[in-house]
């Protein structure tokens, strides 16, 4: 933690509060947090080590994407620490990949070791860290890509799956996810079916051709019908295996508009087999902000059509973009927390390596950069991932909040029975600084203490302790800023 600057308590101090009870003030923006009224329940943010991706000869080209290879031990437990340490990110959700090279052919052995080494070294050292402090992952693994000998046309990113293969290729998902919970103890929770395999486009008409190299990532074409199929025959499959703990998830569109507009939410639920077989709903969380090819605005629809017949399913965001590692990315954060109404969020890798993402990589923003000469370094998108990542852990619930300004949003957490405290994190994605008056209710303070990340300095820094006044809390927030304030 970076030490209190005087001149930045100065200012928070100097701020006057305003109760609503007096004239409205037009000088500041109106906004409320209130901890009594609990949304959905919170599963927490997640982290995401992405090691082998693209690579279609292992042995020619073992693509290492995370970047832990280059880095000595050290700078890999440094990582491992931002991440996972007591003061670090402190995610309590894990997704892995399950790339399409653990089996050469349907029968054979399985190597689930050679191309997952750093992944699970990510994830091993992250546990140990996380069960020392009394907290606990939740580990969702997806098919990434299936095996060559699962598709028609028989070479990596073939598009469409054999179905005299399907069975071949649960039995592939099974056993990763068997070897992952017995043989390296991690606590797999959930399976699921794909990785963007709604995107149909992303092969030439023909399917002649994998299009591998051309920026894309391994995937394989899932229609709905498909989605639903697997739901209904792999749950007894995984059972028979002895895994009846695992839940399944339908896959991952690209977002959240696909995963309804496309047929996917509306298959399962029409399907009372598929419906009552799902575990988990699921989806990538990219927002785009214009109609067009890649849009993708935050909606609930297809978790709204899923939840009405059951509505104890949650829903999680299982990758997004770091976007420009900016405050606007947390107003994509606030997009799918209140209007896509998720109970966890995932970003796309945490770690990246950016020579290694053939054709150069789509999503360039995260939290640590990997070079070539095997020096790292922590990016802003880390600072603010942690705004949001400290406060909302696992089992707390998220609250209802609202802000009278488009530029402006309320993320917040209650405490919801847990060790953690009420908190919230204001956004400002405006250029100018906005005085911003929250009322707040609910909780069993009337102090706050908060850190701020900026676009321009401010690195998650400690800028004071702030006093409730007629239940109200007034900040001057900086322009293109998150601040996070817990109670106390």
């Amino acid at each position: 933690m970076r030490s209190l600057g005087c001149g930045i308590v100065a200012c928070i101090c100097a701020c006057t509060c305003l109760s609503f009870g007096q004239a409205q003030d037009f000088t500041a923006v109106r906004a409320e947090v209130d901890f009594s009224k609990h949304v959905r329940d919170w599963d927490g943010f997640g982290v995401n080590y992405v090691e082998v991706a693209q690579s279609v000869d292992y042995a020619q080209d073992p693509q290492e994407y995370g970047g832990f290879s280059l880095l000595t031990e050290d700078e890999r437990q440094q990582i491992v620490d931002m991440v996972f340490g007591d003061e670090g990110l402190q995610p309590g959700i894990v997704k892995m990949f399950l790339d399409p090279l653990h089996q050469r052919e349907p029968g054979g052995e399985f190597d689930h070791e050679t191309t997952t080494r750093w992944m699970r070294y990510f994830v091993r050292e992250g546990l140990k860290r996380t069960r020392a402090r009394g907290d606990d992952l939740t580990i969702l693994t997806t098919l990434y890509g299936p095996p060559a000998w699962a598709t028609k046309q028989k070479f990596l990113r073939g598009r469409d799956l054999d179905p005299a293969r399907k069975y071949d290729l649960a039995r592939y998902m099974i056993d990763w996810v068997r070897y992952l919970r017995e043989d390296q103890k991690l606590p797999v929770k959930y399976l699921s079916l794909h990785n963007e395999g709604e995107d149909w486009m992303r092969w030439p008409a023909d399917g002649e051709s994998g299009n591998i190299g051309t920026g894309h990532d391994y995937n394989l074409f899932w229609p709905p019908e498909q989605v639903v199929d697997f739901l209904k025959f792999l749950r007894p499959m995984l059972d028979a295996a002895g895994l009846q703990k695992v839940g399944i998830a339908p896959g991952e569109c690209t977002n959240w508009y696909r995963f309804s507009a496309w047929g996917y939410a509306d298959a399962i639920a029409d399907d009372a087999g598929a419906l009552a077989n799902l575990g988990l709903i699921t989806s990538h969380g990219f927002y785009g902000g214009t109609y067009g090819r890649w849009f993708g605005e935050h909606r609930s629809l297809g978790t709204d059509i899923l939840r009405e017949k059951r509505p104890e399913l949650h829903a999680w965001v299982t990758s997004t973009s770091w976007s420009k590692m900016d405050a606007a990315n947390l107003k994509e954060m606030h997009g799918n927390i209140y209007t896509a109404k998720v109970n966890g969020i995932t970003p796309w890798a945490c770690v990246q390596r950016p020579a290694k993402w053939v054709g150069g990589d789509p999503n360039p923003g995260t939290a640590f950069r990997v070079s070539e000469d095997g020096a790292y370094e922590v990016l802003r998108g880390y600072y603010y991932y942690k705004q949001v990542a400290r406060v909302g852990q696992p089992g707390m619930a998220v609250a209802w909040t609202f802000a009278m300004d488009s530029e402006v949003g309320a993320i917040a957490f209650a405490r919801n029975g847990t060790r953690h405290p009420d908190a919230f994190v204001l956004v400002n994605i405006g250029k100018d600084n906005k005085r911003v008056a929250v009322r707040v209710l609910g909780s069993g303070s009337d102090t706050f203490e908060a850190f701020r990340t900026t676009d321009e300095k401010d690195r998650y820094d400690l800028v004071g302790r702030l006093a409730l006044e007629d239940d109200t809390l007034v900040y001057e927030a900086p322009g293109q800023s998150a601040t996070t304030f817990f109670a106390k």
